[in-house]
């Protein structure tokens, strides 16, 4: 108990730090990806075949590795970012590559007949796929999209590679300072505990999406 009145605050910035990038990468990369798979369902070809390009890359080489690229390797071509911005952006371009792919497979499920009764009714192709079809793309798409936002708690931890104080570098810092495994256990129960109440919520507004 010691150890852990004395790391506690270190910890608690970390987890500040984990936060931000968590909540900064939800809500920026959750509707990129809508607006990417729709690109990509309804736009021409040559735009679906660069944006399936680009889903391939994203998906097909590990996180980390973005990581490193985008703050080491941009500024040989004159593109210099902070840690913190560094990672925010390798994150959203990632999550969101996973999240287009759920919601174009979300898309793809709503049969052909509803988006041409849509035009035939003469609702406006707009507001019909705004009332009628994203409703239901969501209530199928929410069980994988909440999946990939439990994994983004979980890969935040990965931005130790940039040097930035996040929780589990906070624990790290914390664990050879102390020369004890208590701040890996601590960081452990925070992080089961930060995906515990996501979950929670995931739930919730599972329940509660009923159209």
């Amino acid at each position: 108990m010691t150890i852990i009145a004395e790391i506690w605050r270190s910890l608690l910035s970390g987890l500040q730090t984990t936060l931000s990038i968590f909540l900064i990468v939800s809500i920026v990369s959750i509707p990129l990806g809508f607006l990417i798979a729709c690109a990509r369902v309804f736009a021409g070809k040559w735009i679906g075949a660069i944006i399936q390009v680009y889903i391939y890359i994203m998906r097909g080489s590990p996180l980390l590795l973005q990581l490193m690229f985008i703050f080491f390797g941009l500024p040989t071509v004159g593109i210099v970012l902070d840690r913190f911005t560094a990672a925010i952006l390798a994150f959203i371009l990632n999550y969101a590559a996973y999240y287009a792919e759920i919601f174009r497979g979300g898309i793809m499920s709503i049969p052909q007949g509803q988006f041409e009764s849509i035009a035939v009714l003469g609702i406006g192709k707009l507001r019909g796929f705004r009332r009628i079809i994203i409703p239901q793309v969501l209530k199928t798409v929410l069980p994988s999209v909440g999946n990939e936002v439990i994994s983004l708690v979980k890969d935040t931890s990965l931005v130790y590679v940039l040097g930035i104080g996040e929780l589990l570098r906070a624990g790290q810092i914390a664990a050879n300072a102390k020369a004890s495994l208590i701040p890996f256990v601590a960081v452990g129960i925070l992080y089961l505990s930060l995906t515990a109440i996501v979950t929670l919520i995931l739930n919730w507004t599972e329940k509660k999406v009923v159209y």
